[in-house]
């Protein structure tokens, strides 16, 4: 936003700035300047300084290092947590599970390091020729992260890369600017060379511009498809690795055989923790027929358990969505759906909340649809809300040519006791990660990725590793005297 600035001579200055709102209350947390031209030049020309020095450490010194920004984390769970749910409406009791997220992922890509990044002798049958293959850092990693997860999304890229040997530039969304200074505390902490992590407050333009200076060699984007389509064609012709997490209809199929009470609590929990706003939160769910009224009934009553509320009240399980646009999105397909034939399960009456907090316009209380088909948008465009349509379906095959009916694929699951049939199923399945009998989450020892509009490449496992670095080819020729 702009901001005035006048100068006690009466002379005036229009200086942007980004401003931070609570979504809980609407009260202002934060204001930054943008960065200028010569701090974004001397923040790449420090990164391109210090990245050789940071390469030159072993990969167990710069795990040492990464280890103390994570115990400083941890040390600062507590109030990370509070600063969590000001910034963008998670619920208290829910935000330490953020940091120790962080840290469960931290540790393991630290953990694994050292065998993801070491070189590789390639037997000859010359004994007079040695051939290796190296991986080497690309050289300066920029890291544009989300609001939705502000700690967890953005330690799935930054960790790897500076355990690979890169410097890192993060771009943090404006909503939790924060939290990138968190990061640079952590590290500054922890005694991370200067220069090697670096946070910059960008505008969109900026951030366009940044992406195709020749001294970033790797982007990182985590957002929406539109986003990423523009992140993507600024970057063609510039020849540099780009990985995109991108936007996910993420899939529930309940098998008939499935433990219905383990599978709705799940499920409720997947579709509306954080208010619905998670990349691979559960958005539409289909049920095999035999057992969809139960099943119906059964989510209905797990999920008018939810307390709508304050995100700082400890009694709270379902804080507000981000801004008022977002409760407008998710009512308009909500009505799209209605106008369409499908049944409203909750009403405003099934979660009481108070007022004045209903009137800063970013609550929205979490619905169940039922009646619904794939000609309503709420089942096949991103809700990223707490919405969910629930549809019957006939067997496996109606079960999964429904699934792969969109164009995302980032997770899917499947709720069975057949672990043979999750088996044949899941080959078939177009998602990037498919889970029998649980639901959003990332296990770190797996790369995280999506298909189709999902996204490209992939964080975490030690697959990360490779499209942080660079193979590099040692052909090595001994010649006798």
């Amino acid at each position: 936003m702009n901001t005035v600035n006048i100068s006690p001579n009466g002379s005036w200055t229009v200086i942007l700035k980004l401003s931070s709102y609570s979504p809980s209350d609407g009260q202002l947390i934060a204001s930054r300047e943008l960065a200028s031209t010569d701090t974004i030049t001397t923040a790449l020309q420090t990164a391109k300084n210090s990245q050789t020095q940071w390469q030159a450490l072993s990969i167990s010194e710069r795990g040492k290092i990464c280890q103390k920004a994570v115990h400083w984390f941890m040390e600062n769970q507590t109030l990370l947590a509070e600063e969590i749910s000001t910034l963008m409406g998670r619920p208290i009791q829910y935000a330490k599970g953020e940091i120790a997220g962080l840290k469960e992922r931290a540790d393991y890509m630290i953990t694994i390091a050292e065998d993801a990044l070491q070189e590789t002798q390639i037997n000859a049958a010359d004994k007079n020729t040695k051939r290796i293959i190296r991986r080497i850092p690309l050289g300066t990693a920029f890291i544009i992260a989300p609001w939705n997860y502000p700690y967890l999304t953005a330690v799935n890229s930054i960790i790897p890369a500076l355990m690979a040997g890169n410097s890192v530039i993060l771009k943090h969304a404006s909503q939790t600017l924060l939290c990138a200074e968190s990061f640079a505390q952590a590290f500054s902490a922890a005694g991370l060379p200067e220069g090697v992590f670096q946070y910059l407050h960008l505008s969109h333009p900026q951030t366009l511009e940044l992406i195709r200076h020749d001294d970033i060699h790797y982007v990182s984007f985590t957002g929406s498809v539109s986003a990423g389509k523009i992140i993507e064609s600024n970057l063609a012709g510039y020849f540099k690795p780009l990985a995109l997490e991108l936007g996910g209809k993420d899939a529930a199929y309940v098998r008939q055989d499935a433990n219905l009470k383990a599978s709705i609590e799940s499920l409720v929990d997947g579709a509306f923790f954080n208010s619905g706003q998670s990349c691979c939160g559960i958005e539409r769910i289909y049920v095999e027929r035999s057992i969809y009224q139960e099943f119906v009934t059964g989510f209905i009553s797990e999920t008018k358990k939810l307390k709508l509320g304050h995100a700082l009240d400890p009694t709270t399980s379902l804080g507000p969505m981000i801004n008022a646009k977002a409760v407008k999105a998710a009512e308009q397909q909500v009505i799209d759906a209605l106008s369409k034939g499908a049944t409203a399960q909750l009403s405003e009456d099934d979660f009481p909340m108070d007022n004045a907090l209903k009137a800063q316009g970013c609550y929205f209380h979490p619905q169940v649809l039922t009646e619904v088909n794939h000609q309503m948008d709420l089942m096949v465009e991103e809700s990223f809300a707490p919405i969910i349509g629930i549809m019957p379906v006939d067997n496996d095959n109606q079960a999964l040519t429904y699934i792969n009916q969109s164009q995302y694929g980032l997770t899917a699951s499947i709720w069975t006791q057949d672990e043979h049939a999750f088996s044949s199923l899941s080959d078939q399945v177009q998602a990037g990660t498919v889970f029998m009998n649980r639901c959003d989450y990332l296990d770190p020892a797996l790369p995280w990725s999506g298909v189709k509009n999902s996204g490209r490449g992939c964080s975490l496992s030690h697959l990360a590793y490779l499209q942080l670095t660079q193979s590099k080819s040692i052909h090595i020729r001994i010649l006798s005297c």
